[in-house]
């Protein structure tokens, strides 16, 4: 509840903030354009349109802040930012044809010679003027309390410091034309309408792009390197950027090593949103995880160790991820006539190359066993052969079960065995396993690359009994 409170507070204070500026610079725009057709000064016409721009830019930074505020409902379920590029997308319209207007006016006064201001309404001028000193003071004073609360605020805030600057200058020409040279008024002008060109350019192009969902490649890329600089990220498969007026919307996919859980993963997401919110602020940020299919880790791990010169070959590989870092075990056969201290050394040789090769390793364990010639890898074993060695194994259980059927596959690099046994009714399911136990253990001792299973069941003529 005082979180909520909190929140609501500085919300209060950035619109509060956000009103005073926006109401006081809107009568800036009607001091400046009444006193200065008055005085006959293009100057503080030039500067009231320079104010008019601000008006409709703290106009939708008002409105873009209330919007901010706003839950998203059925018919935004993005929420209500777009409002924002919309109304600048407009007044930047405006405001161009505003400043070309300006423009044009201030070539006809110097062409025609009607350069003078009007002596009789210098005071009023100087009075606008000052009136539009105090509110630009006024201004940045409101704005800096407040500005780094909230993006908006900040945007309010320098529009106002460079409304300061160009109040400046048209006190600059305002004033030399009432010392007797009015040119300056006349470029004081034109400096304050190519400026206020620039500026509506610039807003109608920002906002449309907002409006067609486009974002620059600087701003993109910015993203992808947050993203890839998060610690467990590998790729970055796809990524969506858009913006809508203060709000930041990225959805992407990142890839991660294969041996990384499903918790770990989600947990790597959750930083990756977390971190993009902090860099961009006011974000909504979707984060989809997948493998990297590129990179096996179990089959690298096995190419890198099998290369190793004296290593026959290599299995049982196991890679598994646990406190930020990979652990990996494997068994790696090689020539029996090694001593143990010939074994040792090519067992730091594997462990040297899979450092040098992956990153983020905290231990490789790397078990040396014989190489033993007799035995046979799954896939070249006969099917007659596995036969005769299952129902050897079987023959002295013969009393409490019989092969029912073999089915044997071969999926890669592994056989698979499968063994359906009907046992008798009378043997415990303990007994039963131990025995299913022995079976499996005596077929895998016979041959490499294989994975045994048997299944139990009962004999047809007692189930049915």
């Amino acid at each position: 509840m005082a979180i909520y409170l909190s929140i609501m507070h500085i919300s209060e204070k950035r619109l509060r903030a956000l009103k005073i500026s926006t109401c006081a610079i809107a009568s800036v725009v009607i001091v400046e354009v009444v006193l200065g057709f008055a005085a006959g000064s293009l100057a503080i016409l030039s500067d009231g349109a320079h104010a008019l721009l601000d008006t409709i830019s703290m106009f939708i930074l008002l409105i873009a802040t209330k919007a901010s505020l706003k839950p998203a409902d059925e018919e935004h379920m993005y929420g209500h930012e777009k409002i924002e590029p919309l109304g600048g997308l407009i007044g930047g319209v405006i405001l161009f044809g505003t400043a070309i207007f300006l423009i044009i006016r201030a070539l006809q006064k110097v062409l025609q010679g009607e350069i003078a201001i009007v002596q009789e309404w210098e005071l009023a001028g100087f009075a606008a003027i000052a009136y539009t000193l105090c509110v630009d003071i006024l201004r940045v004073g409101v704005l800096h309390k407040t500005r780094w609360e909230s993006v908006t605020v900040k945007a309010g805030f320098y529009h106002s410091v460079a409304d300061l600057g160009s109040t400046l200058i048209a006190l600059f020409g305002f004033g030399m034309a009432a010392l007797g040279f009015p040119i300056f008024d006349v470029v004081a002008s034109l400096v304050l309408s190519a400026a206020i060109g620039y500026l509506s350019v610039k807003l109608v192009k920002a906002s449309g792009m907002e409006l067609s969902d486009a974002v620059s490649k600087e701003f993109a890329e910015k993203v992808r390197k947050e993203i890839l600089s998060t610690e467990g990220v590998s790729k970055i498969g796809s990524l969506r950027v858009r913006r809508a007026g203060a709000k930041t919307f990225v959805e992407a996919t990142i890839q991660v090593p294969d041996y990384i859980s499903l918790e770990e993963s989600h947990m790597l997401a959750s930083k990756v949103e977390d971190n993009l919110k902090r860099f961009l602020g006011d974000a909504e940020v979707v984060v989809h995880v997948e493998p990297q299919e590129d990179i096996l880790t179990k089959k690298l791990v096995e190419k890198l160790a099998a290369g190793v010169k004296g290593v026959k070959e290599v299995h049982e590989v196991n890679a598994v991820f646990a406190h930020n870092k990979l652990y990996i075990t494997l068994h790696a056969h090689v020539d029996p006539k090694l001593s143990v201290r010939e074994a040792h050394e090519l067992a730091e040789k594997i462990e040297g190359k899979l450092n040098e090769k992956i990153e983020n390793i905290g231990n490789v364990t790397v078990h040396i066993e014989p190489f033993n010639t007799k035995k046979q890898r799954g896939p070249k074993v006969n099917e007659e052969k596995i036969q005769q060695a299952i129902y050897q194994a079987a023959e002295s259980f013969q009393q409490v079960f019989t092969v029912k059927r073999i089915v044997t596959y071969v999926v890669g690099e592994k056989r698979y065995i499968n063994i359906d046994c009907c046992f008798t009714s009378q043997i415990s399911i303990e007994e039963a396993h131990r025995v299913a136990s022995k079976i499996e253990n005596g077929v895998k001792r016979r041959f490499t690359e294989t994975i045994v299973t048997v299944h139990m069941e009962p004999k047809k003529e007692e189930a049915a009994a």
